[in-house]
């Protein structure tokens, strides 16, 4: 028996050891995106409070690095450029309150449980034993508070002249993570996953959040 519970617990080790930080986000994209399009020359259309946010100058060059992947060049003279490229971001936060059963298990955790002197508990060889008599037990309520945040980013591309909107992406991720610049690299990527993708059919993009050591 010794053995059981020893295996079972290195699994349970294996287990928690392998599971990992993912940022989840709901990509919704809507794109008239042409068939063919030579020149994807580009710049960044700023806003006057932009100009001057070293925040924001961090973020554009995420977005830069997603466009030059998928061909993209960034033009140094705007004239030149086809197409013009803005981008919003925000972060909102939520209380949560949560009210839950806490349950005790008289199998691991009654007063002569496994581990403690004096166990007299059932035994798994007992040809009377009956593991419905030994169902945990809901003892009391636990009561917690917590914060989640909704993070969100927009980014559209237009024609630089005529100003057609050709792909138009919004990137919503809620979680409890609250350090923008750490998430903001997941959000990119979530908004060009599958560029242009199909129009106005919203998915869910799931990433692997990368050791920074």
């Amino acid at each position: 028996m010794k053995r059981i519970i020893s295996l079972c617990f290195a699994s349970l080790l294996l287990l928690l050891g392998g599971c990992a930080t993912v940022i989840r986000s709901n990509v919704t994209a809507f794109n008239e995106w042409p068939a063919d399009l030579p020149n994807k020359s580009f710049v960044f259309e700023h806003t006057d409070a932009q100009n001057n946010d070293l925040e924001y100058r961090n973020y554009e060059g995420l977005v830069r690095t997603e466009l030059q992947r998928l061909g993209f060049v960034q033009q140094d003279n705007a004239a030149a450029a086809q197409l013009k490229v803005a981008m919003n971001y925000s972060i909102a936060a939520r209380d949560v309150h949560v009210v839950e059963p806490v349950v005790a298990d008289p199998m691991w955790y009654g007063p002569y449980g496994w581990g403690r002197p004096g166990f007299y508990g059932p035994r798994f060889n007992d040809p009377f034993y009956d593991p419905f008599w030994y169902a945990p037990q809901v003892i009391g309520q636990r009561e917690y508070d917590y914060q989640l945040f909704l993070r969100r980013l927009n980014i559209t591309i237009t024609r630089a002249a005529g100003g057609q909107k050709l792909y138009d992406v919004t990137v919503n991720s809620e979680g409890k993570m609250n350090a923008l610049p750490a998430v903001m690299p997941y959000l990119v990527r979530s908004a060009f996953t599958d560029f242009p993708g199909k129009s106005g059919v919203p998915h869910v993009v799931k990433l692997k959040v990368e050791d920074q050591q």
